[in-house]
């Protein structure tokens, strides 16, 4: 917005910079429209003006996506960690992919928040989850391994799971090393998000209820979980199996 004023701000300049943005990143000019009316949310609460100019803004369509990784990805990626020159960041993507979890709810987690000795699970304190609520996750004893083993490497008494390198609290982001991941296990198009998509694919292959699947990703509500609800036709085809077998066994039976 340059050095326009907040109250200066109008509905036409919004639409105008969505447009802009719109022409080389449809998606990110939709997230640039939904931060500015945030912003604009509290500039209403706190006076500085008494409309909110980002609301209105016709959104670009947006189709959601469903990337899962196959087992051959998976595979390879598995390959390519094992050789990642940073296995820091080589062990967010592994537990990633061992809890589901969101990025920012890893990248911010502290030794406090676990209990690998006892009921082996993990905490999320409200300040980090995206339902701003606390949420107990049980842990998988690949995961409770590979937490023992990265306590154990790690140096100082660090209360973070992945400390900074280069300055005071926890690491933000691993962008550079997903990047070498991504070129090095072939699957170009993956997001980092999608790990926890892939993780919840495989719970749903495996017959896990929808509800089940949701406590386990900390989704606030049924809605967000049915996304998978198209993944339990596996399961669902061989309890039709089995009951076939059932039902055409009698009927063969004298």
């Amino acid at each position: 917005m340059g050095d326009m004023k907040v109250a200066a701000v109008t509905h036409a300049n919004v639409d105008a910079l969505h447009r802009k943005i719109s022409r080389r990143a449809p998606i990110h000019a939709n997230r640039v429209v939904a931060l500015l009316s945030r912003l604009f949310s509290l500039a209403v609460r706190w006076g500085i003006r008494t409309d909110n100019p980002a609301k209105g803004i016709e959104r670009n369509a947006e189709e959601k996506r469903q990337r899962y990784l196959s087992a051959a990805e998976l595979a390879r990626l598995s390959a390519a960690l094992g050789k990642l020159r940073d296995q820091g960041a080589a062990n967010v993507v592994r537990l990633l992919l061992l809890t589901g979890a969101r990025r920012g709810e890893l990248l911010a987690a502290r030794w406090v928040d676990f209990d690998l000795d006892t009921e082996k699970v993990w905490t999320k304190p409200g300040s980090t989850t995206k339902q701003k609520t606390l949420h107990r996750v049980p842990l998988s004893e690949a995961a409770c391994e590979l937490l023992t083993e990265m306590r154990k490497q790690q140096s100082g008494d660090s209360e973070w799971l992945f400390p900074a390198r280069l300055k005071v609290g926890h690491r933000t982001d691993i962008e550079d090393a997903w990047n070498a991941l991504r070129k090095a296990a072939k699957i170009p198009d993956v997001r980092l998000h999608d790990l926890r998509h892939t993780f919840a694919s495989v719970l749903a292959s495996s017959g896990l209820s929808l509800p089940i699947i949701g406590n386990l990703l900390g989704h606030s509500t049924p809605v967000t979980t049915h996304r998978y609800a198209h993944l339990f036709d596996d399961p669902l085809r061989a309890a039709t199996e089995r009951a076939s077998a059932i039902i055409a066994g009698k009927r063969r039976r004298p």
